[in-house]
């Protein structure tokens, strides 16, 4: 039986968590959002924790070069738009540009997916979560891009929350070695349950 993948599932609990943050945000509106104070802090907050905590995934998680740049880089940029988000709710930050920060870290997670995945998409379950997970973040990443220009758009925020949602639903399914739609490269090794 493979080792479960925790990691993987608790970074997705994590990204659910800042999906449905932000889905409430958009339902009801940033006014009455924000009617308790301490609401606005939560999604920013909680993806700076997730930047903190993937600096460990980094050192003992990894067996590869490629890896530990690639999580180093995604601790960097969830620290980064966490705090500038933090920065943005507590009005030390006022410019709106600052929201490029958010839409630098999905671009620079879409790449590090894509870089760090060296199989094919058919090569394994893996491999193809990994590569729909980076053209998931690059595609999405015009939802945090719409933030600077229409912060107050009920679609762009619902938008940006769905794809929290999505890429931790994309995290769930996450599998070293399983047969992705039926097919498993013979490279892959022996299929996991």
């Amino acid at each position: 039986m493979p080792r479960a993948e925790f990691v993987h599932w608790l970074f997705a609990s994590g990204l659910l968590a800042l999906g449905l943050f932000l889905l409430a945000e958009a339902i009801v509106g940033t006014d009455v959002w924000r009617a308790r104070t301490w609401r606005a802090y939560l999604w920013p907050s909680t993806l700076f924790a997730m930047g903190l905590f993937m600096w460990p995934v980094m050192v003992f998680f990894t067996n590869s070069t490629i890896h530990m740049v690639a999580h180093g880089s995604w601790a960097e940029v969830m620290m980064l738009a966490g705090a500038v988000e933090l920065g943005l709710v507590t009005g030390k930050l006022q410019s709106g540009l600052w929201r490029l920060a958010m839409f630098a870290s999905f671009v620079v997670t879409g790449v590090a997916f894509l870089a760090h995945e060296q199989n094919p998409w058919f090569f394994q379950r893996s491999a193809f979560l990994h590569h729909l997970l980076g053209w998931t973040f690059l595609c999405a990443s015009l939802f945090p891009l719409a933030r600077v220009v229409r912060p107050r758009s009920a679609m762009v925020a619902s938008g940006f929350a769905l794809t929290f949602i999505a890429v931790a639903v994309m995290l769930y399914c996450d599998r070293d070695v399983s047969p992705v739609f039926g097919h498993l490269s013979p490279l892959a090794g022996a299929p996991h349950r």
